[in-house]
């Protein structure tokens, strides 16, 4: 009898511990603009508060990190897009949200912001991803700026769509 309960008790802890293991997230998300040790740095901070363990690939431009369960993972994933980050998740629960407020049609003038832009690294590439947006003219993106206004005649969603391509999450405001 003692050699049964035994067993059942051995029964019940692997299936907790399976279930346990069972809820844990991990996502990565690809295509994230990481183009230096403070991208990779403020990823980390990110991460650590909301959490979870994770690391980053500058070269593959990957964020990986395992999370208790989706939630959490979509609480991690929704603090790296507050953080200026974008990319696709391999997890179809979790996701970015489209909050940018860009509706598709053109439009004159339009303020960004949110976008991480820690260097002249990411500055450059900001600057090199709206000029190739259809009908932009200018921009004043300036390394380490918090926000920059784009003017022509563009598409405010496909600017934003170009910005989340490239690895940069933004919200907008038409002028």
């Amino acid at each position: 009898m003692k050699s049964i309960g035994k067993t059942l008790l051995v029964a019940a802890s692997c299936l907790v511990i399976l279930v346990a293991a069972r809820r844990e997230t991990k996502v990565e998300l690809k295509g994230v603009h990481i183009c230096c040790g403070a991208c990779e740095k403020a990823i980390g901070g990110v991460l650590d508060t909301a959490g979870v363990k994770g690391t980053c690939d500058k070269g593959a431009g990957t964020v990986t990190f395992t999370a208790g369960d989706e939630k959490a993972a979509q609480k991690a994933v929704d603090a790296l897009a507050a953080a200026g980050f974008h990319g696709t998740s391999s997890v179809a629960g979790v996701s970015i949200k489209d909050d940018s407020g860009a509706k598709a049609g053109k439009v004159k003038s339009l303020t960004v912001s949110g976008a991480h832009n820690c260097c002249p690294a990411c500055c450059k590439a900001l600057k090199g991803i709206v000029a190739k947006v259809d009908g932009v003219k200018s921009e004043d993106v300036k390394p380490k700026g918090t926000s920059f206004t784009v003017s022509g005649e563009f598409d405010a969603a496909a600017l934003v769509k170009a910005l989340n391509d490239a690895g940069f999450h933004v919200k907008v405001e038409a002028k």
